[in-house]
């Protein structure tokens, strides 16, 4: 192939590796009944007037399966920090002790975790489309390549290859997926 179809691919590889990574942390703020800090990870906090990621103005920690703690360290920033958790629809009511901000996760009904995983799916389908919108946009400067002067046999070698790295990212997308249903599903 040449350069400038390698170049292509390389491109569309590294987007596309990109739009996996994008995926992996949408799935992630997905929580599954477990208390993890990424729940939290898009609370924005109005901190001297900017808006400021929340792990960036307190500790985010998990005792335990079902409890987020956040200790801020600044004692007057329980009240912005509560603010912002009921504003970013999380789901969760957050509990102020005075010192800390506790987050309790209730248990997930059946019904819930559908929901769940439904979203989840909804996610993967959004990563499918960025990688088909990836590759077509790679076909399409290879058939520019071919009105350029490139031979058919070459652009057509091309296409093929450019549509096997596509189905590895969709079966990726798909996996990523897979996984995260069992996660919530898991009782």
């Amino acid at each position: 192939m040449s350069e400038a179809i390698d170049h292509i691919v390389n491109d569309m590889t590294a987007s596309m590796k990109r739009a996996v990574q994008h995926l992996e942390s949408e799935l992630t703020k997905i929580r599954a009944g477990k208390a993890t800090p990424q729940v939290v990870d898009g609370v924005y906090v109005e901190y001297y007037g900017n808006p400021t990621p929340l792990n960036q103005v307190a500790n985010v920690t998990t005792p335990d399966a079902r409890t987020i703690s956040i200790q801020p360290w600044e004692r007057n920033m329980l009240g912005p920090i509560e603010k912002a958790i009921i504003a970013s629809n999380i789901g969760l009511n957050p509990q102020n002790d005075g010192n800390f901000i506790r987050l309790f996760l209730p248990p997930l009904t059946e019904e819930r975790r559908k929901e769940l995983v439904k979203r989840a799916y909804g996610e993967g389908e959004n990563g499918k489309i960025a990688v088909r919108n990836l590759r077509r946009d790679s076909i399409e400067q290879v058939r520019k390549l071919q009105k350029d002067g490139l031979s058919e046999d070459a652009a057509k070698d091309a296409e093929t290859h450019i549509q096997g790295i596509t189905d590895k990212y969709i079966a990726i997308v798909e996996q990523h997926c897979k996984d995260k249903e069992k996660d919530i599903m898991t009782v």
